[in-house]
């Protein structure tokens, strides 16, 4: 790998089921490499922070596997930040039973103090994805505080409070950018992972109305994703095994983590294959050279015709087929077919 090799990492959207993106980080520091930008929805904007901010894979397992071991503490901490007490009652206070996002990261994210206080100050650059309200759009936030833009970013409607930044109204990113690869295009390798998940009919019986609410989501953003794959793709998309994980199910988190082992291996080689790839872009001094290289953008793996997203990690453990695609190779190669999209978890959703 070039020394000016840039790669980005998209980490999505997905509530407890995005602790797997600790798993991403973990294989990029085994491999020895650092993404040069980091680009994260609702939980993944938490994971991309603490990795931004300098915190390795192993440091956020460890801290995340011990804080909720700890039923018992996890439970009593949810008690104290319930959004409805009997003092609201007394002092006339808005009964909304929704949660302060901010007040939710400072209780249930280990080192969540240790973060700086603004962008600036991160070791490596960070897009923050959220959604603003009454603009009908993305807003990516990149310089100025940074925590109140990660609360903007988890800020799930029905379960927080909408975030105010700057007299815009913002909520969960999922809602509008749950995968935000394209915010990573500018790097030479872009890496993906998602953990949106879907619905899944396992026991037979009509799902109930956290499980539709839930899923309606969970629907929608495979969607927006699935739409976004038609015009721009990573070149490494993995999609973990979150199968049977619940968005809140966060006490899980060492399962999730435990399961996922062979995902992470698996990632490894397929990211270290994808970086050190043999396939260049023509030489420069070559006729029409030049102009391959305004038409494909200089280093761009994708849009050089190698589709290395397609090489997708994860799917219980079952290899993909492979398929050869010299034609959208330019040269003998082999490409990864991804799992399909529309395939929802064997789990609960």
């Amino acid at each position: 790998m070039s020394a000016e090799t840039r790669i980005g990492l998209a980490l999505g959207g997905g509530g407890a089921r995005g602790m797997a993106h600790i798993l991403v980080c973990e294989a990029f520091d085994e491999l020895g490499i650092k993404p040069a930008l980091i680009a994260g929805t609702s939980i993944g904007a938490i994971i991309g922070a603490g990795y931004a901010a300098g915190f390795s894979g192993k440091e956020m397992r460890d801290s995340s596997c011990a804080f909720y071991a700890n039923r018992r503490e996890v439970l009593a901490r949810l008690w104290r930040v319930r959004p409805v007490g009997f003092t609201d009652l007394l002092r006339r206070r808005s009964l909304t039973p929704q949660f302060d996002a901010n007040l939710i990261l400072e209780t249930f994210v280990p080192g969540y103090d240790l973060l700086p206080e603004t962008f600036e100050q991160l070791a490596i650059p960070l897009k923050v994805v959220a959604t603003d309200f009454y603009a009908w759009t993305e807003a990516v936030m990149t310089h100025g505080p940074l925590k109140p833009a990660i609360a903007a970013s988890i800020a799930i409607p029905a379960v927080f409070r909408p975030v105010e930044m700057d007299g815009r109204v913002m909520i969960d990113g999922g809602a509008c950018n749950p995968l935000p690869f394209d915010n990573i295009a500018e790097c030479d390798v872009s890496v993906a992972c998602d953990v949106a998940g879907g619905p899944a009919d396992m026991s037979g019986s009509s799902p109930g109305l956290l499980e539709c609410v839930v899923g309606a989501a969970q629907i929608s953003m495979q969607s927006v994703i699935r739409e976004k794959l038609k015009w721009h793709q990573p070149d490494v998309l993995v999609r973990p095994d979150i199968n049977g994980v619940f968005i809140l199910d966060f006490l899980k988190t060492q399962e999730i983590l435990e399961n996922n082992v062979a995902f992470k291996d698996d990632l490894k080689r397929r990211l270290d294959h994808a970086i050190n790839t043999p396939f260049e872009l023509p030489d420069a001094s070559a006729p029409g050279a030049e102009e391959g290289a305004q038409q494909f953008g200089r280093g761009s793996l994708t849009q050089a015709g190698i589709n290395l997203w397609r090489m997708v990690a994860g799917g219980g453990g079952k290899e993909p087929d492979a398929v050869v695609d010299p034609a959208g190779l330019g040269v003998g190669g082999t490409v990864i077919e991804p799992a399909d999209a529309g395939e929802g978890d064997r789990g609960r959703a």
